[in-house]
């Protein structure tokens, strides 16, 4: 078992020794282990990783929030108060007084106009999110801006439903960044960019002060924050890959909290007096992306017979337990407008029947990129035997977080297991990813999922356009109801199961928050008894 110190002169002098010989973690740090392999950037105009929106989730603020108990509820976090014109088009967001970034710059209507602006101007992964209300760089300045210290102007492009703006820019790509540091590390015209890569630049609780590939973050208390002080004052997370790892540093006091938990590794601990098990549910869904680059995936019935291949109970009892939910819709429960029909289950004659339509009678050899974290394995193992029943051939390949991103953004995957979050809690969030595809050449702007299926879908696309510009909120529930089951047999998707968060912790702390999203987990309320 490797062991890790934290870098850092301060943490070092209270860790002279590694962790494993410590056996109990310092009383100043929240020692958190979980597979971090997935962060590429800690930039919130860049960042779109688990790992990463964590991260950024108690280093940022942004100007709204929603209550983590009824997400329908928005609340201000920024900003005091916030309004919408009666041309749909024109927003007006009052931000409060006396707020300071970790630098101690004061937090200003300017940062909050930079920040947006350099997520459009930037274009990074995370962009769309913001540039779908008509942001480009050429308008962005004058659509954008701050027109007193505290008061922001936002004018978007149409009249959308303005629950839908609000959403947006609760997203972790809508950070307010401390725009005087990153002008000062700016290089070659990159807002920062290069630096906000590896270090912080907000107002939340925290401020990173080290991240180390594949190894560790380290984050200390903003001495700065304008809401309540975080309880304790470091948090460091290990970077640990193997569930049952986690589990034995968990037992043996190496660590507080271990998160990425196996089924097996769960039970074990529940029953141990010294580990505590908190639960929350989340709007994550594990699903199936067919590429149909792929020339046997191209067939809607070759598709819907993979749907019919899957033994979802049998994979849910055996290898998942309480975290998952079946769930074979691209909304999550809870969200407006989302339907919970599950019809698949594994019939292997239909889906024989269905491979025959297809001119594939005797299946088709095909490969899934497959975390090399639990569970995915494990599904993907179950999946394999499966399917193997009615002649598909599918090879496993075992990858890194970070690999599985690459290949997947670049289309290269024929077939993709992982989950997906939400970025936002309005519906549109999920209809846009996975029933839109405006354009599917190679230089789109907007690569969303369905445009890394390969999936052309003009029709579909204009019904989720037409959906958020709804205003009607029964009306526009409606839509994306007739979305989700209009496309349940004929998608590019096997959507699995639906999450809730496993997370096991030592008895001796509490006061982890789970939201409901994968960017709504605070540390600062975190503190040893």
């Amino acid at each position: 078992m490797r062991t890790f110190l934290v870098a850092g002169a301060a943490i070092l002098a209270a860790l002279s020794v590694p962790w494993a010989a410590t056996a109990k973690t310092p009383a100043n740090t929240i020692v958190i282990a979980q597979p971090i392999d997935d962060i590429i950037s800690l930039d919130p105009a860049e960042e779109f990783e688990l790992s990463s929106e964590q991260e950024n989730a108690n280093t940022y603020d942004r100007l709204l929030s929603y209550d983590l108990q009824d997400v329908s509820k928005i609340r201000g976090l920024l900003a005091e108060s916030w309004s919408v014109g009666a041309d749909g088009k024109t927003y007006t967001f009052k931000l409060r007084q006396g707020l300071k970034f970790a630098s101690g710059n004061p937090v200003t209507a300017a940062d909050a106009a930079y920040s947006l602006q350099r997520v459009v101007i930037l274009n990074k992964t995370p962009a769309f999110i913001i540039t779908q209300l008509g942001f480009t760089a050429d308008n962005v300045r004058d659509r954008i801006r701050a027109t007193d210290a505290s008061t922001l102007a936002l004018e978007t492009g149409e009249a959308y439903a303005p629950s839908f703006v609000y959403y947006l820019l609760t997203a972790t790509v809508a950070s307010v960044v401390d725009s005087k540091l990153a002008q000062e590390h700016e290089k070659d015209g990159d807002f920062g960019n290069g630096w906000l890569r590896l270090n912080s630049g907000g107002s939340g609780p925290y401020v990173l002060k080290s991240w180390k590939p594949r190894e560790s973050l380290l984050l200390e208390a903003n001495p700065n924050y304008w809401g309540e002080a975080p309880k304790t004052p470091r948090i460091f997370i290990r970077h640990v890959q193997e569930a049952a790892t986690a589990r034995l540093l968990l037992e043996s006091g190496d660590v507080d909290y271990a998160r990425s938990l196996g089924k097996d590794q769960v039970e074990a601990l529940a029953k141990n007096p010294d580990i505590r098990i908190q639960t929350a549910p989340k709007g994550n869904l594990l699903y199936l992306g067919f590429n149909q680059a792929h020339p046997a995936l191209k067939h809607p019935e070759v598709r819907e017979a993979l749907r019919w291949l899957i033994d979802y109970e049998g994979i849910r009892t055996a290898l998942l337990g309480q975290g998952y939910t079946t769930h074979q819709t691209f909304l999550p429960n809870g969200f407006l407008g989302a339907v919970d029909d599950t019809p698949f289950h594994f019939d292997l004659d239909k889906a024989k029947d269905l491979l025959k339509q297809a001119g594939l009678p005797d299946g088709f050899s095909v490969t899934i990129d497959v975390p090399n974290v639990a569970p995915y394995p494990d599904i993907a193992q179950a999946i394999q035997a499966s399917w193997a029943q009615a002649g598909i051939k599918l090879t496993l390949n075992q990858l890194d977080l970070k690999q599985i991103f690459t290949r997947y953004r670049a289309r290269e995957q024929d077939i993709f297991l992982y989950f997906w979050g939400p970025d936002y809690q309005d519906p549109h969030t999920n209809a846009q990813a996975f029933a839109e595809n405006p354009d599917n050449g190679p230089n789109t702007r907007t690569k969303t999922v369905a445009w890394r299926a390969n999936w052309e879908i003009p029709e579909l696309t204009a019904r989720v356009e037409a959906a958020v510009r709804e205003t009607d909120t029964a009306k526009r529930a409606a839509l994306y109801q007739a979305l989700q089951r209009d496309i349940l047999h004929s998608s590019s998707y096997a959507f699995l199961y639906q999450t809730t968060e496993v997370v096991a912790h030592r008895a001796e702390v509490d006061g982890l928050v789970l939201g409901p999203s994968i960017d709504t987990d605070f540390w600062a309320s975190i503190v040893k008894k």
